[in-house]
């Protein structure tokens, strides 16, 4: 199993969440990916790191930061 990278993500409508795991899915070598409304989590897990999703959400608009807080510019 690769990485697990956990991001916070405004999750403010299902057409934002059908873009967010639109563009994670196209991602390469990753195993999983889910989003959790309630918490406004994105959970992908694969061969990634923080920073590659992060800027495949940046591509479409979204910001993203770690849950320890850092927001990460890429």
């Amino acid at each position: 199993m690769g990485n697990v990278v956990e991001l916070k993500v405004g999750l403010h409508c299902e057409d934002c969440i059908k873009k967010i795991l639109k563009a994670i899915k196209k991602m390469q070598d990753i195993e999983t990916y889910n989003v959790d409304t309630q918490l406004n989590k994105v959970i992908v897990t694969g061969n990634v790191t923080n920073e590659e999703v992060i800027r495949v959400l940046q591509k479409i608009g979204k910001s993203a930061s770690t849950w320890e807080g850092e927001e990460i510019n890429c």
